[in-house]
């Protein structure tokens, strides 16, 4: 996913749309549900019992997690009311301006709390730039940062440190690999071995990764790329 949007389908075989991106849990649930379906003829009636009690468990357990990584991508420590509302808040904005999903919360890792409370987004967050443009990205600033605060004896520069071990600055897009692919078709395999390294260590800064535009906006060309089960 290049540009965060619940509705984007990165299989092209997948017709029914199951495997959105906003159905992830529900698509996780139909799943263990199959394959409990197939397991079912080995199991005797103490093992059913037993699956069935996990995966009652999974909604709720589902859901802690995907707070627990969002909380961690946002530098947010602790447990405060709120933190599901300015997650929420933040993936709202991401889909109305098309925000690059890696990029933003990469660039979030990055800039200083003093240059959001400013609303001074400097040029090379351009990911930022494109979620400042919409209307509601002051109050969402101003909840985050009053979050921030809520972080007991946490300096800003240990809160990017912490962000930036969680959020990548590259990670495999579909328009990296599809370049890789055709020099490769071409007997070229520089690229393939220059994702190899970066991918290896994703989240420090690559100079030549940086030269071949691994964190800057998506081309144009490949903005609807998708793969498909033979790809």
């Amino acid at each position: 996913m290049e540009a965060y949007n619940p509705d984007f389908v990165p299989n092209t075989s997948d017709d029914e749309r199951r495997y959105k991106i906003g159905n992830q849990a529900n698509i996780g649930m139909f799943n263990l549900n199959k394959l409990l379906q197939a397991l079912n003829p080995l199991l005797d009636p103490g093992q059913k019992q037993l699956a069935a009690q996990i995966l009652e468990g999974y909604p709720v357990l589902y859901y802690t997690r995907f707070r627990e990584l969002f909380k961690a991508k946002l530098g947010l420590l602790g447990e405060r009311k709120g933190d599901d509302d300015l997650i929420a808040f933040l993936l709202h904005l991401m889909e109305k301006t098309e925000a690059d999903f890696t990029m933003t919360f990469r660039q979030l890792s990055e800039i200083a709390q003093s240059q959001l409370q400013e609303l001074h987004i400097p040029q090379q967050f351009w990911a930022l730039k494109m979620i400042s443009k919409h209307e509601l990205f002051p109050a969402w600033v101003s909840q985050y940062l009053v979050r921030l605060k809520s972080n007991m004896n946490d300096s800003d520069f240990e809160r990017r440190k912490r962000m930036m071990t969680v959020n990548p600055r590259y990670v495999l897009k579909n328009w990296m690999a599809e370049s890789a692919v055709q020099k490769a078709e071409r007997n070229d395999f520089s690229e393939v071995y220059l994702l190899q390294q970066v991918l290896h260590h994703p989240f420090q800064k690559h100079s030549a990764a940086e030269k071949a535009g691994y964190s800057s906006p998506t081309p144009a060309w490949a903005r609807d790329l998708r793969v498909s089960c033979s790809s």
